[in-house]
């Protein structure tokens, strides 16, 4: 009993420090009661919304306007508010001005004779539009997303009714002295970018910003200054990660990709990574090889001719060779990793021009190696290591790269629950009997939650150690492992075959096989058990939502399974993957009414968008509706608020009973 009391007193000694410790912020009855009023109000609000992309994979015009259209919200809100007041095409305009403000501007000016009537007509439009999407917050926060220079003005259009008889005169006034000191064009684009920042309250990335397309370095930029953004790595991401933690496989793989599809701008425009030494030395060495399997997989309208294809080839052919070799070594290194069966160079017969996979022979359909040696195969040639110190030194000390890398860090993960949605990008290792897959790293077993929460540790300290750090050393090479090993959450496949595939014509051996989690993810039950891993499986509402695996909505794939549990929003942003997919691409919207997917076709040009009104066609699917709007006290924000109400109202009664005293 004598026990009791004492841990009863502790907590009650605790209770009142942290009292005491609020007090100091909320000084007396009245401060304290006006936060209890201020946080209560905000609980009933519409919740914000929130904003799903993934597999965006380097394709800035598309996700840009994307991210501006808020995947059709702003279409969406100025049909709801003009309605049959406007023409098609006079809403297609107001929706194009908002995406692109400053491009469309220098189109109107070129075309309308009463521009000051045009300005009038428009502010009033874009004023309506701002009021609708600003309906949802706070006072407080819709000032804070207001720009310096505007904020008076934007205040007294949004929260004054220009109804009042008095205020006729009054709005008018405003609207003629925007327009007369020539801050028209100005206004016009701060308020633009208002109503993109308010119609959506959060961005969340699910996996891959990187490779296959040409601008990741501008995607990463912009979202840099986005107002709320959180990401969720995926396994290209993972790639450039280790790569800027210096690893040198990592680093391999990421040049490969880039020749692949002929990606030069991210690599070397974006980050500045020194490409010469290995164009010189791929030039000199493969100068006799067509490289024909190395040939970079270009878009119908590329603008490469075919000296820069031959180059590029040769460099892709020359990396790749690098990237075998280089595997070897963490392959040998970790034998804990299982992937020995991936080391395949000291498999070929150099006279028979074959190689062995398991027990089976495949006839080789390139056999030119002129830096492999057959009886050491995985020895880096001088000039060989000499490009690879290069790659190194280029890929670690890129300051913009660093800044990228480090956004990731800061606001990324490797997966997020949020408002009874998990999210991460590829896959949950199990096995084929549906019990969470058992993974050892150094020694210990971990599964479900507890090994994503290990690897996303590990993820940090590839990057934040110091070198001097035991621990380091592993956790680079885990990076690697993350991005193609069998029990990656990234990856999650028996085996990545890009040696098969570049090397082998029997495209038997090319097939990758994907994990049980791959299978299982259509069955409820299971997605249910994985969401109670995460503590929301008993939520109605929740649901797991991923990327990394193409929907062929082509062949009739549904982007919906497990009856609405898991949400798979990969439908092809990547040109690459358009052809297989049908479409350009799937996004989410989670708003105050519900779940909406919205299923997008192939975006034309920012420069049709502009001139013509031509916004991606995209198809809205409704996921899921609620009976009642949902709120902000239904949100984990929402049960933060909830918390610090409680806290107040603890202060509050401590005022009241005499416990604390008040300051003045």
């Amino acid at each position: 009993m004598a026990q009791c009391e004492n841990i009863a007193t502790n907590t009650a000694d605790c209770d009142l420090k942290f009292l005491k410790l609020l007090s100091t912020k909320f000084r007396n009855v009245a401060e304290t009661s006006t936060e209890i009023i201020n946080l209560s109000a905000i609980l009933n609000l519409p919740k914000g919304t929130e904003h799903f992309m993934t597999d965006i994979h380097g394709e800035y015009e598309a996700f840009n306007h994307v991210l501006r259209n808020a995947s059709g919200v702003i279409r969406l809100k100025v049909n709801d508010i003009f309605g049959d007041t406007l023409l098609e095409s006079e809403k297609r305009e107001l929706c194009t001005l908002i995406y692109y403000p400053e491009q469309k501007l220098v189109l109107v000016k070129a075309k309308e004779k009463d521009l000051n009537a045009w300005y009038r007509k428009t502010l009033f439009q874009l004023k309506m539009v701002l009021r609708t999407v600003s309906s949802k917050y706070t006072r407080s926060k819709v000032r804070k997303a207001l720009p310096a220079d505007f904020s008076y003005i934007i205040e007294e259009l949004l929260h004054e009714s220009e109804q009042r008889p008095n205020k006729y005169d009054y709005f008018n006034g405003i609207l003629d002295s925007i327009i007369a000191t020539g801050r028209a064009d100005d206004f016009i684009i701060a308020i633009s970018g208002v109503i993109q920042r308010l119609t959506i309250d959060s961005l969340h990335i699910v996996g891959d910003i990187y490779d296959r397309g040409p601008g990741a370095h501008i995607i990463m930029d912009t979202l840099e200054k986005y107002h709320a953004v959180d990401f969720q790595w995926g396994n290209h991401d993972m790639l450039w990660m280790g790569a800027a933690a210096g690893c040198e496989s990592c680093i391999a793989n990421v040049v490969r990709i880039s020749m692949r599809y002929a990606n030069l701008e991210t690599i070397e425009d974006g980050y500045g990574i020194n490409l010469l030494p290995l164009a010189t030395f791929a030039m000199d060495t493969y100068k006799d090889d067509p490289c024909d399997n190395f040939i970079p997989k270009i878009g119908a309208n590329s603008t490469y001719n075919e000296k820069t294809l031959r180059v590029t080839a040769q460099m892709h052919k020359a990396i790749s060779v690098i990237q075998f070799k280089l595997e070897n070594d963490i392959i040998k290194r970790r034998p804990e990793f299982g992937m020995e069966s991936r080391n395949l160079l000291d498999k070929i017969d150099f006279e028979r021009g074959v190689v062995r996979i398991g027990k089976t022979e495949y006839q080789m359909n390139d056999m030119n190696f002129p830096t492999i040696d057959p009886l050491n195969p995985y020895q880096l040639t001088d000039e060989e290591r000499e490009i690879v110190k290069s790659l190194k030194e280029s890929f670690v000390n890129s300051e913009k790269l660093d800044r990228h890398v480090r956004l990731m860090y800061t606001k990324g993960s490797l997966y997020k629950v949020c408002n009874s949605n998990l999210l991460y990008h590829a896959s949950m290792p199990m096995t084929a009997d549906g019990e969470f897959k058992r993974v050892t790293i150094l020694g210990e077993e971990l599964s479900g939650r507890a090994l994503l929460d290990r690897i996303d540790q590990l993820a940090r300290e590839a990057y934040f150690l110091d070198d001097s750090d035991s621990r380091r050393a592993f956790a680079v090479d885990f990076m690697w492992y993350l991005w193609c090993g069998p029990d990656s959450p990234l990856f999650d496949k028996d085996k990545m075959a890009t040696f098969e595939r570049y090397f082998i014509a029997d495209k038997s051996v090319h097939k990758e096989r994907k994990g049980a989690y791959y299978t299982l993810m259509t069955n409820e039950d299971i997605c249910i058990k994985i969401l109670r891993e995460f503590g929301i499986g008993e939520e109605l509402h929740s649901h797991i939502i991923n990327g990394h695996v193409p929907v062929k909505t082509i062949k009739g794939e549904s982007p919906i399974k497990a009856n609405g549990r898991l949400l798979v929003i990969d439908g092809g942003f990547s040109k690459a993957y358009q052809p297989k997919t049908g479409i350009a691409g799937y996004t989410l919207v989670f708003n105050s009414y519900g779940l909406s997917l919205i299923q997008h076709q192939p975006f034309e040009s920012t420069k049709k968008a502009i001139e013509q009104g031509r916004d991606i066609i995209s198809s809205r699917m409704v996921v899921e509706t609620t009976t009642e709007r949902i709120h902000v006290r239904d949100t984990d924000i929402g049960k933060e608020l909830q918390r610090q109400i409680d806290d107040l109202e603890q202060l509050l009664e401590a005022y009241n009973s005499g416990l604390i005293a008040e300051l003045r």
